[in-house]
C-alpha cells in the first residue's frame, strides 16, 4: 500500500450510501463487522492520496490490482453502516469516464494506452463475476452536482467551522435514504411537468436509480470532502445550495418561473466561481 502524506488534495466532492451490516451477505458483513469495531479507519483524503500516488508510478497503475477492505463507517440510531470504498471498481468506471473527457493527446500521456487497455480486460473480466455490482460513493471533481442537492433539506446541512491548526472545516449533507428517494421522485415529477427533458431530470433519474439498488434503511451523505480546503470560510459558511435547489422546484410547482430562474441562477454564479479555482491552481 502506498505511503500516505500529509497533504491536501482539495478538489473531490462525494455522493456516498451508507448501509446497515444486514444488507450485506456473510462472509462480507463479518468483515465489516470486525473492521467496524476497530473504531477507527482512513479518511477520504488518504483514500485520494493512495490513488493519486499510483498514477506518479511508472508506468502509471490506473485501476489498483487488489479491491480495498477498507469503508467509512457511521453508527445511524444505534445501526452500524458501512460506507465500503470499492476504490477498483470506482477507478474502472472513472477510467471509461474520462476517455470521454479529456482529447486523446492528454489521456493517452496521462494513462498510457496500454495501461488502458489492460485495465479494461480486467474490468470485462471481472464484470463477467460481477455483474450487478455498483459502487457505494460517486465522485464529482471540483463541483457538486445540482442534482445531488435534490436528494436533501437544508435541515439536513452539517457545517463545523475550522477550529485552528489540524481542525479541517466539514460541509456535509445527510438524510435516510427514504427522504433522498422521496425527494428524488418529487424533483423529477415537478421538473418533467415543468420543463422539457434535459440534463437535471437525466442526471436525477440517474441517481435515482443507484439509490434503489441499496438498503431501504441506509443513510445518503454528500460531503464536499476536500473542497473545503480550496475555498474561503466565508464561502462555506453562506452556502446553501440545497435550500436553493428546494426553493427553485418550489417555485416551479408554483409555476413562479421568475423565482426559479433566481434560485438557479444563484446556484449557477457560485459553482462557476468555485470551478474557476480549477483553472487558477
Amino acid at each position: 500500500m502506498p505511503a500516505v502524506s500529509s497533504v491536501l488534495v482539495p478538489y473531490a466532492s462525494y455522493l456516498r450510501v451508507y448501509e446497515p451490516l444486514a444488507a450485506f451477505p456473510e462472509p462480507e458483513r463479518g468483515h465489516w463487522a470486525r473492521y467496524a469495531r476497530r473504531g477507527t479507519s482512513p479518511t477520504a483524503q488518504d483514500e485520494l492520496r493512495r490513488s493519486l500516488a499510483d498514477l506518479l508510478a511508472t508506468p502509471p497503475v490506473a485501476v489498483p490490482v487488489q479491491e480495498s477492505a477498507d469503508a467509512f463507517v457511521l453508527e445511524v440510531d444505534g445501526v452500524v453502516c458501512v460506507c465500503p470504498w470499492r476504490t477498483r471498481l470506482r477507478g474502472w468506471l472513472a477510467l471509461e469516464e474520462l476517455a470521454g473527457t479529456l482529447p486523446p493527446t492528454v489521456l493517452d500521456a496521462a494513462v498510457p494506452p496500454v495501461v488502458r487497455g489492460q485495465a479494461e480486460a480486467d474490468y470485462e473480466r471481472w464484470r463477467e463475476r460481477n455483474p450487478d455490482a455498483r459502487p457505494w460513493i460517486r465522485t464529482e471533481l471540483w463541483q457538486v452536482p445540482v442534482r445531488w442537492f435534490a436528494l436533501f433539506a437544508d435541515e439536513d446541512r452539517e457545517y463545523v467551522a475550522p477550529g485552528g491548526p489540524g481542525k479541517a472545516p466539514v460541509l456535509r449533507y445527510r438524510t435516510p435514504m427514504v427522504q433522498a428517494r422521496r425527494r428524488v421522485a418529487r424533483a423529477l415529477k415537478t421538473l418533467r411537468e415543468a420543463l422539457d427533458e434535459g440534463p437535471l431530470t437525466e442526471g436525477l433519474v440517474d441517481v435515482g436509480r443507484w439509490l434503489e439498488e441499496f438498503h431501504p434503511r441506509s443513510l445518503v451523505e454528500l460531503d464536499y470532502g476536500g473542497l473545503v480546503h480550496a475555498l474561503p470560510e466565508e464561502f462555506l459558511d453562506g452556502d446553501r445550495s440545497a435550500a436553493d435547489v428546494a426553493a427553485g422546484l418550489a417555485a416551479l410547482r408554483a409555476g413562479d418561473g421568475a423565482g426559479a430562474a433566481k434560485a438557479y441562477e444563484r446556484l449557477t454564479e457560485r459553482w462557476r466561481a468555485v470551478r474557476a479555482r480549477q483553472h487558477a491552481n
